[in-house]
Formats: structure tokens, sequence, C-alpha cells
């Protein structure tokens, strides 16, 4: 008998989940990142540190995603919106006299303040009004135990950033196998006027084979991750 699955239901008119993202740059993923959901659940149990032992057991459980967009009021579904980006200017406006805010202040490579009060400029990008499914595999303790967190957060839920908070519950039952968390995924989404585009697979399948860093050994200050290697299809 296999193992159940955990669905959830990732919705919010912004969401940016980072995989590639540089110095000012800070880009999004077209769906949702093993770490991001692990960060979230994370979230959710109120666990913080490195966490190593937790992303451990977790590491290989399988995790299949689908993406919805929005239909139109004829039932047809609406393009894609492109990515949003964001423009900020970040660094400045903190007292270099106070140790904690001195931190947060961009330095030159001579660990000195920046010319003009340490600002600098940031590009962040985000998702817009995606919907997505994600079914991921455990055992029917630890679901439970993650469900039942989801529903009582230690902390705050986001998708991604903490600015794109999340407009449906997010945990949507633990289900007997992928294929029936899945039908519960298109009934919600056949309710929100909502079309599937995409799936994506652990592993290598029949479709486009992707190579991500995604997979956290070590959440905190010095993140560690390993690959994976996910198939994304295109809706049937």
């Amino acid at each position: 008998m296999s193992d159940p699955y955990l669905l959830l239901w990732l919705e919010a008119p912004l969401q940016s989940w980072g995989h590639d993202s540089k110095f000012g740059r800070r880009d999004s993923l077209d769906f949702p990142t093993k770490s991001g959901v692990f960060g979230l659940l994370c979230c959710a149990l109120g666990a913080g540190g490195k966490q190593t032992q937790w992303l451990e057991k977790w590491a290989d459980r399988n995790m299949q995603v689908q993406a919805f967009v929005p239909k139109d009021r004829y039932g047809k579904p609406l393009p894609r919106q492109p990515l949003m980006r964001d423009f900020h200017m970040v660094g400045s406006g903190y007292d270099d006299k106070d140790p904690w805010q001195n931190l947060l202040i961009p330095k030159t490579s001579e660990g000195k303040k920046a010319v003009g009060g340490g600002a600098k400029m940031t590009y962040r990008y985000y998702l817009q009004d995606m919907a997505f499914a994600v079914a991921l595999q455990g055992s029917q303790t630890e679901l439970a135990e993650l469900e039942a967190a989801l529903q009582n957060p230690v902390w705050d839920l986001y998708l991604g950033r903490k600015n794109c908070v999340p407009t449906e519950f997010i945990a949507q039952g633990i289900h007997a196998d992928v294929e029936e968390a899945m039908s519960k995924a298109g009934q919600l989404a056949e309710s929100k006027l909502r079309q599937l585009v995409f799936k994506v697979l652990e592993g290598e399948h029949e479709g486009e084979v992707v190579t991500l860093n995604d997979v956290p050994l070590q959440f905190g200050e010095h993140k560690l991750y390993r690959d994976r290697r996910v198939t994304v299809l295109p809706a049937d």
C-alpha cells in the first residue's frame, strides 16, 4: 500500500518562489520549489534554525505540482500574466550608530558604508494570479501533524515572500494516493473557475526535464541545498 498525500492549495494575487536569484535581482520560478514548500511547513510548525534532521526526513518524499490559471466568463482559460517586476531601494534610513541597524547597511568590499547612505537598487519578480496544487507524500501520522499545523500555524504563512499572503486555506486534506489528491485539486479548481495549464513531476519522464537546486539540507543563516530532477508537462 502506498503512502498517503497531503494536498496543499497555494493561491494568492502574488507568489514568488526564489530559485536562481543573485545580488539585486530576485527571480521567481514558474512553480513552487521544494525549499519554498518546506519553508512554508516550518513556519506552520514554528520550526526555526537549521532543521537538518527534519529536512533529511522529507528530502526524498515525492512532491507533485499542478498549476492553474483563471478562466473567463465563457469558461476559457485566460492567458498567463507576465512576471511582475517590483522596484526597490533598500539599505538606507538605518542608524549606523545602532549596532543592529548598522548590520543592515550595505558595505563596500572594505567593510565601509557605501556611498549615498548605503542604498542599493533591487528588482523582485512575482507570479500573478496563479494557483498551485501541491501533493506531498508522507505517513498518515506525519501528514496529520502538518495538516494540523497549517490549520493553526505558529508563524505567519506566505507563498515565497512575506508580502505574498494566501487567499485560500492551504491544507486541503489527506488523501490515499496522489491521484485522489489531484482529483480533489481538480474539483477545487473547477469551483474556482480555474484551468490546469501544466504539471511538475519528480524525476525524469517524457517532457521537459529540468534540474533544480531546491532540496534543502539545512536552513538558517548558512543554507545548504542539493539538486533534483523534475519533469514539466503541459496539461492533457
